[in-house]
C-alpha cells in the first residue's frame, strides 16, 4: 500500500504541471513569443528533474518493501527436489528427535557408566615369563588378545554410600578356556561418612601388594610381574575397614597414612561358598612421609607394607593370577592345593616419584604349610614362594612418550633351582592420557631349571607383547 501511494503521488505531480501551463501562457500574452518559449523550457525542464527525483525515490521505496525471507525455526538440513527440468536445492526444518535419558530409580545423587578395552598382540614364546614354556602342552601360540573389556557403573548416595559394579566380557566362560564370557570384578558397596573409618563390602581386590592394587589402565608394564601374580590374592568377597586418619585432625597431611583390613573368604572372587569356616584376613600400611617439590618438579615418596593369613582346604588355588606350582620339566602352573594348608605371607614396597621419573620396588614372600584335617595328612611338601622386582620409568616427551625398565625374579622354592628371572623393556605413548595408550614391551626371560637340565628345551625365552588401550 505505501507504494502505490508514492506512484500516485507522481502522477498527480504531472498532472498539476501539465494544468499549470496553459495558466501561465494565459497570463503571458502581453509577452514576446520569445520570453514565453523561455518560460515554457525552464518549465520543462524543472518538471524533467522534479519527474526523475520522484522516480528514483519509488526505485528507493520498493527495494526496502522488499520482505526478508524468515528464518526458519530449529536445525536445518539440505533438500534436494526434482523439478522434471531443473535440481532444486533448499533449507527445509529437520524434525527434534527425542532426548535419550536415565534417570535414576533409587535416591543416588550421581552415576557414572564407564569401562575400558584392551587389545594385545602377543608374538614370540608368549607368556614364558608366567613358566608357560612354548615346548609343553600349556605353550599358547602368538595371537591377537581381548585381554580385558569392561563395563562398569559408580554411584552415590546422600547417605554417605558410594558404590560400584564392574564387569569383564574377556574371561573364561567356563566351557572353554579359549572363549570368553562376561564375570563379575568389582562389586561393591562403600560407608564414607568418615574419612578416617569407611566400611567397604563386597567383592573387590583383597588390599595386598602395590603392583597388585594398582588400577589395570595404569600399569607402566603390559602385564603384571610374576611374584605378583603368583603370590597376592586377587579378587576376593569379603568386608574391610580403611581409611586415612588424619584427614580431619592434619587435613594438609591427609596422604600421610593410608590403613586398609579385611577378612574374605580367601577362594576367589564370584565365589560365594567359602571352602571351609576360615577366613582370609589381610592387612595393608602405606605411608607417604613426603610429597612436595623436588629441582621444581611434583614428587612423592610412598612406602607399602602387607600381611595375609589363610587356612585353605584341599582343591583351593593359591595362585589365582599367574602360575606358581613347578612342573617335572621347570614350567609353571596354578597352583591347587592337593591337601589343606595355611598360609602366611608379607611384603614391603616402595614409589619414589620425580617429576618425570618414577622409580617402584616390591618385595613379596610366602609360607606355605600344609596341615592335617580330619586325619588326613599334608600331600606337599611345605614351601616358601617368594620374589621381588625394580621397574624404573621415565617420560622421553612430558607426559606423551615414556621408557620403561623392569627387572622382576620369582623362586617357587619347591625343587632346587627352580627360578625364573626376565627384563621387560617397553615405551608407551599417551595419545590422551590413560584414556587413549599405546604400550609396546619386549621381555626376555631365564630358566634356572631348563639351565641347569638342559634336556627339558630352551632355558631362555622372548617375546613381544603390544597393547591397545581405550578407556570410556
Amino acid at each position: 500500500m505505501f507504494i502505490n501511494m508514492s506512484i500516485l503521488r507522481v502522477a498527480g505531480a504531472s498532472l498539476a504541471a501539465i494544468i499549470l501551463l496553459p495558466l501561465q501562457s494565459l497570463r503571458a500574452e502581453t509577452t514576446s513569443d520569445s520570453e514565453r518559449l523561455q518560460k515554457l523550457e525552464r518549465a520543462v525542464e524543472q518538471l524533467q528533474k522534479r519527474n526523475a527525483e520522484l522516480e528514483k525515490e519509488v526505485s528507493s521505496l520498493k527495494k526496502q518493501a522488499v520482505i526478508a525471507p524468515v528464518p526458519a525455526e530449529g536445525p536445518t538440513k539440505k533438500q534436494v527436489t526434482y523439478d522434471g527440468k531443473t535440481l532444486i536445492e533448499k533449507n527445509v526444518v529437520e524434525a527434534e528427535k527425542p532426548k535419550v535419558y536415565v534417570e535414576p530409580r533409587g535416591p543416588e545423587i550421581k552415576l557414572t557408566l564407564g569401562g575400558f578395552i584392551q587389545v594385545n598382540f602377543e608374538d614370540g614364546a608368549v607368556s614364558a615369563f608366567e613358566g608357560r614354556f612354548p615346548d609343553r602342552p600349556n605353550e599358547i601360540k602368538d595371537r591377537f588378545r581381548l585381554r580385558r573389556a569392561r563395563i562398569n557403573l559408580t554411584g552415590e548416595f546422600a547417605e554417605n554410600f558410594d558404590f560400584k559394579i564392574e564387569g569383564d566380557f574377556a574371561n573364561g566362560d567356563g566351557i572353554s578356556s579359549s572363549r570368553t564370557a562376561f564375570s563379575g570384578t568389582d562389586i561393591f558397596i562403600n560407608w564414607h561418612q568418615y574419612p578416617e573409618a569407611q566400611i567397604k563390602v563386597g567383592q573387590w581386590k583383597a588390599p595386598f601388594g602395590l603392583e597388585q592394587t594398582t588400577p589395570d589402565t595404569s600399569l607402566f608394564t603390559i602385564e603384571r610381574s610374576l611374584p605378583t601374580g603368583a603370590i597376592t590374592p586377587e579378587r576376593q568377597i569379603g568386608a574391610q575397614i580403611w581409611g586415612k586418619p588424619f584427614t580431619n585432625i592434619w587435613p594438609e597431611e591427609k596422604d600421610l597414612l593410608t590403613y586398609y583390613a579385611g577378612i574374605f573368604n580367601g577362594n576367589g572372587r564370584n565365589t560365594n561358598i567359602n571352602d571351609n569356616n576360615n577366613f582370609m584376613a589381610v592387612g595393608r600400611l602405606e605411608l607417604m612421609p613426603f610429597k612436595g617439590k623436588i629441582f621444581g618438579q611434583d614428587s612423592s615418596l610412598k612406602f607399602g607394607g602387607d600381611v595375609l593369613n589363610s587356612r585353605d582346604d584341599a582343591g583351593v588355588n593359591i595362585s589365582q593370577t599367574l602360575n606358581l606350582k613347578v612342573n617335572a620339566d621347570g614350567s609353571l602352573t596354578p597352583f591347587t592345593l592337593p591337601s589343606a594348608d595355611e598360609r602366611t605371607a608379607w611384603s614391603l614396597d616402595a614409589w619414589l616419584t620425580v617429576g618425570p621419573f618414577d622409580l617402584i620396588g616390591e618385595y613379596l614372600s610366602e609360607d606355605v604349610d600344609g596341615r592335617t584335617v580330619a586325619g588326613v595328612v599334608p600331600k606337599f611338601a611345605d614351601f616358601e614362594p617368594s620374589g621381588w622386582y625394580v621397574q624404573g620409568s621415565y617420560f622421553i616427551l612430558p607426559k606423551k612418550l615414556q621408557a620403561v625398565v623392569k627387572w622382576e625374579e620369582l623362586s617357587p622354592d619347591q625343587v632346587a633351582s627352580d627360578g625364573i628371572r626376565s627384563i621387560t623393556g617397553g615405551l608407551n605413548y599417551y595419545i590422551h592420557g590413560d584414556s587413549i595408550k599405546l604400550m609396546v614391551d619386549y621381555v626376555h626371560t631365564w630358566s634356572d631349571f631348563r639351565e641347569v637340565h638342559p634336556q627339558f628345551g630352551d632355558d631362555e625365552f622372548d617375546e613381544v607383547i603390544a597393547r591397545l588401550q581405550v578407556m570410556f
